[in-house]
């Protein structure tokens, strides 16, 4: 089992940037897989960024080119950067990480607001 704690939400403006960072209590070498969620007001949740232990990277179709997921295996903590937020990038957004095995585990998540 790990925890992870998301951090670095808040209310931007349109056009704005913001940095998410998700800290695990233990190493990152093992996860299989580690990235974002996000879940708007009366939506599903959608995946936003992933990235494998080998370091290559996944982006829904409508963050592609704003932002970028990273991470600093040192730090055991993955990093969401998010350049030109629109309203809707609105969410709570979720740290997830996937082990070999299949099994996963989930941040508290952050809320991100973005108003135009």
């Amino acid at each position: 089992q790990v925890q992870l704690v998301e951090s670095g939400g808040g209310l931007v403006q349109a056009g704005e940037s913001l940095s998410l960072s998700c800290v695990a209590s233990r190493s990152i070498f093992s996860f299989a897989i580690m990235g974002w969620y996000r879940q708007a007001p009366g939506k599903q949740r959608e995946l936003v960024a992933d990235i494998t232990g080998g370091g290559s990277t996944n982006y829904a179709d409508s963050v592609k080119g704003r932002f970028t997921i990273f991470k600093d295996n040192s730090a055991n903590t993955v990093h969401l950067l998010m350049n030109s937020l629109q309203p809707e990038d609105t969410g709570v957004y979720y740290c997830f990480a996937d082990t070999s095995a299949g099994f996963r585990s989930w941040g508290q998540g952050t809320q991100v607001t973005v108003s135009s």
